[in-house]
């Protein structure tokens, strides 16, 4: 894909008090008709001012949000199913499948682990990751919000989303999933 066809989209903190180190957060992604997911957060702060957890061998795990963790809700019809993936620059990630909002999780296989890569410089830090989804999500129109929990270094966390819900962080919130993915044209 070429960088001119990227749509970036940015991410904005719950809260005045969230802004901390990150001086801005974009996001852009892909989505193919066959369903293979590409994303990409960039964060523009100073790496060492973040949490991030130390490479990790590249497995499924639990708890990643609990530090900086970037993630993706898709849903392919409102108010219904939807799946959530976490990315972390350890190289883990996880991914769960919902009947309702915060209802029914389970664990959603993938026919293969997603490949996750990290790339930092001076004032920024960027997370790539690439997944098939499973067939059943493939080849819809999906609604999304891409999100992601930042921890600082001094132990503070921010939640940052294209939308937010009201009152309290939660990007489980079906009115959040304001992104529309429709699945690309095979070349």
């Amino acid at each position: 894909m070429d960088d001119a066809d990227l749509k970036y989209i940015p991410l904005v903190p719950f809260s005045a008090e969230d802004l901390g180190d990150v001086l801005q957060f974009e996001s852009s992604f892909s989505l193919s008709k066959t369903g293979a997911l590409w994303v990409r957060y960039e964060v523009t702060a100073a790496p060492d001012d973040l949490a991030l957890a130390p490479e990790a061998a590249p497995n499924r795990a639990d708890g990643l949000w609990q530090t900086t963790c970037f993630e993706i809700f898709l849903q392919a019809e409102p108010g219904g199913r939807y799946i959530e993936l976490n990315f972390a620059p350890s190289g883990q990630w996880a991914a769960y499948a919902f009947t309702g909002r915060r209802e029914g999780m389970s664990d959603l296989a993938l026919e293969s682990s997603p490949e996750i890569h990290l790339d930092a410089g001076e004032y920024w830090i960027a997370l790539e990751a690439s997944v098939q989804l499973p067939p059943n999500w493939s080849g819809k129109q999906l609604s999304g919000n891409i999100s992601a929990v930042i921890e600082t270094a001094s132990g503070h966390k921010s939640y940052w989303a294209i939308k937010h819900a009201q009152g309290a962080p939660d990007f489980h919130d079906p009115d959040c999933f304001v992104l529309a993915l429709p699945p690309e044209e095979a070349p």
